[in-house]
Parts: C-alpha cells; sequence; structure tokens
C-alpha cells in the first residue's frame, strides 16, 4: 500500500502526506509536496520551494508560506540545510529554528541530513529526482531527514543518520520507523559506469552482511548496454537501512516515481532543463503527547 496519501484541495498546495504516521502521533506532520497550487511561473511552475534553481526569491518564499500554512505550522519553524549531495548529519538544536527559510545564506551548512528531538522545528529538504529518507523514533520523540541522491546513497547517508540518531539521543535501532518517499525509479534513471562503479561496491558490502532470500539486491541494478544500467536507488537505500539495524517490517517505500509522473512532480532528469524542487518535511509540535 502506498504510504504518501495524496491530499489535494483547491484552497492549498496539492500534497503527499505520510497519514499513517501522523494517525499514530499526535503533533507529528510529515510529508512530501508536489509540483503543484503553487505561485511559481514556468518552467518553475508552480509549488516550487528551491530557492537554488532560478526562479524569483519571492515566489519560492511565498509557496513556503503557502505549506506551512496549510500544515498549520508557522513559518518561522521551516528549517533546512544546505544540500551537497555529501553525508553529513546535523543535529538541530533549537537555535537552528528557522535557519534557510528566506534565505539560503541562512541555511544549515553542508547538512544533507539533519535529526532532532526539538518540538515545534519543521525539518525540510529539496528534490526533483533523489530519494527522501524520513526516520522517527515515537518512543524517544526523535525524527530524521536525509536526502539520497546516488553520491548520498553510496555514503551510506541512511546508516549515518540512524548512527546519529542513536549516539545523539540513544535511539534503538530496532524501535526506528523508516520511509522512503516519491523519487525517480528505476525504469526512468540510468546511469554510466563512474556511477556504477560506485554503487557495486556498495552492494557486495551488503551481500556479505546480511542474506538475501528476497532477491532485492539482484534487483538493484539492471545492465542496459554500453556499459549502463538502470538503477533502484530505493531499493538500495532500503537495504542500507536494514543493515543500519532498522527492521524491514519498520520500512515504507512510495511507488511514485518522479520521472514517470511529471504532471505531479519536477523531475531534473526527464525534463532535462530548469525545473523546481519539492520537500519533504517532518516535525513534531510542542504540548502534544505520543499517541
Amino acid at each position: 500500500m502506498e504510504p504518501f496519501k495524496q491530499i489535494d484541495s483547491a484552497k492549498m498546495p496539492s500534497l503527499f502526506l505520510l497519514s499513517e504516521w501522523m494517525g499514530s502521533c499526535e503533533g507529528l506532520s510529515a510529508g512530501f509536496t508536489s509540483r503543484l497550487g503553487g505561485t511559481s511561473e514556468a518552467p518553475w511552475s508552480s509549488l516550487n520551494m528551491g530557492l537554488h534553481v532560478g526562479d524569483e526569491n519571492d515566489a519560492v518564499i511565498r509557496n513556503r508560506e503557502l505549506l506551512s500554512q496549510s500544515l498549520g505550522w508557522p513559518f518561522e519553524a521551516w528549517t533546512c540545510g544546505e544540500q551537497v549531495h555529501g553525508c553529513e548529519v546535523h543535529v538541530v538544536t533549537a537555535q537552528d529554528r528557522g535557519k534557510g527559510r528566506t534565505s539560503r545564506a541562512t541555511s544549515v551548512g553542508d547538512a544533507d541530513a539533519m535529526v532532532t528531538n526539538e518540538k515545534d522545528v519543521l525539518l525540510t529538504s529539496f528534490y526533483a529526482d533523489c530519494v527522501p529518507l524520513y526516520f522517527f523514533d515515537q518512543a524517544r520523540s526523535v525524527i530524521a531527514l536525509a536526502h539520497a541522491g546516488w553520491k548520498g546513497t553510496v555514503l551510506e547517508i541512511a546508516r549515518l543518520t540512524v548512527e546519529a540518531m542513536q549516539a545523539n539521543y540513544g535511539c534503538e535501532a530496532g524501535q526506528i520507523q523508516a520511509a522512503i518517499g516519491p523519487s525517480i525509479g528505476s525504469c526512468c534513471y540510468e546511469v554510466d559506469e563512474v556511477v556504477l562503479g560506485r554503487v557495486n561496491p556498495i552492494i557486495r558490502e551488503l551481500e556479505l552482511v546480511q542474506s538475501d532470500q528476497s532477491g532485492a539486491l539482484s534487483e538493484i541494478v539492471k545492465p542496459t548496454s554500453g556499459g549502463k544500467a538502470r538503477i533502484n536507488l530505493k531499493e538500495l537505500n532500503r537495504q542500507i537501512m536494514i543493515k543500519a539495524g532498522i527492521l524491514p517490517t519498520h520500512i515504507e517505500i512510495s511507488e511514485w516515481c518522479t520521472g514517470c509522473s511529471t504532471e505531479l512532480f519536477f523531475s531534473h532528469r526527464v525534463e532535462g532543463g530548469p525545473t523546481g524542487r519539492m520537500v519533504s518535511w517532518i516535525g513534531m509540535k510542542k504540548g502534544e503527547t505520543n499517541a
């Protein structure tokens, strides 16, 4: 079953909500935006959330405000990092609240993953094909987001995020819930030998540390022609999560492919030119209690 429930309304942006997570914990909000329901003009039309893609800053800020209003969160809570396709995990404190919401210059520096136990902080990160990773430890009220392109994936940003949750908040991997959001699927993601040279060692390492009774590892890379192959980044990140100790039954994966559904999502690869960015978000409101 698709974990990200699509919500459409003429009065709000079109969103994809992690509805089961939100239903299980009062005050939790988590999800992913579409490209619909914003104020940006072509080629960023219309719900572009990225300040770094050439769009008018005022339009992007208005789009971010629209999302905050739709979620019932103050815009001041919106907090984001400067993504560099790396594997740095930033521990977000109360002093970080609101960084990057109106200017890239004020973002948390070089942070492709963020983790926090702070309430009233809305963690956000940006995508146009890369894989959004969500983490939630309800017992300890800890949340995290990670941005995993192929580089972040092979650097095992998923594992490093879990380790940051453990080191800073005493989380146990077996209690962490994880979700893998809408992103480009293997159907639309063909890579060359350079990328394969980085991906294949990770797969071999995974084969050494876990049995692959489902055959999932063999499905990650599908050779095409000319030394190229199609890569399933969602499944590779799922396997890395399992390696980090997250239970397979605690990992949900979206079936949405951003490349196949450009009517709903921005896709850097498929659109082949200037385009916008979706945003993932997760936050816990203060004063709420776990269900």
